[in-house]
């Protein structure tokens, strides 16, 4: 049966310690691709919060949904990118589909979280520091939310 195409609605969560060190993992479909989590709503009335903690858990294993000890620190950072898919992915999304919405997040984890990846999805993972990290992102939206966390992170502990 084939798969359903790809809502273009998506999430990207940058995973972060308090030091600042951003988790980014390596796509298995593309070579030396480094990127926080990202994806897809499954369904047009999923959340961007429902998308986010469920990509987070799918991806990584870190679970941030409600009742657990990472529930409340998941930020959503009011931020939306619409960019071009990247045409070795349009084939995903419905003919005539070209852009994507994505919606920022912040998941800040303690240091020494362990990650567990989804081995059809990612290869590997990193901790970087996030200036480190936003050099290595192949994409220039997660890069620049990965220079974004110092004043997302401020704008948080604000009253």
């Amino acid at each position: 049966m084939p798969r359903p195409f790809k809502i273009p609605q998506s999430v990207l969560v940058v995973i972060h310690t308090p030091a600042l060190d951003v988790l980014l993992i390596k796509r298995a479909d593309a070579d030396d691709f480094w990127q926080s989590v990202t994806g897809s709503k499954d369904r047009l009335d999923e959340s961007f919060a429902e998308t986010a903690r469920r990509e987070v858990f799918e991806e990584t294993g870190i679970d941030c949904a409600p009742g657990s000890s990472l529930a409340h620190q998941l930020h959503d950072w009011q931020l939306e990118n619409v960019y071009e898919i990247y045409p070795r992915w349009l084939h995903r999304y419905a003919p005539g589909v070209m852009h994507n919405t994505e919606h920022l997040f912040g998941l800040q984890v303690p240091a020494g979280t362990p990650v567990r990846l989804s081995p059809h999805e990612h290869t590997d993972f990193q901790w970087l520091p996030y200036e480190v990290a936003a050099e290595a992102c192949f994409s220039p939206s997660n890069a620049e939310a990965c220079l974004l966390l110092p004043r997302f992170l401020q704008k948080q502990s604000q009253p």
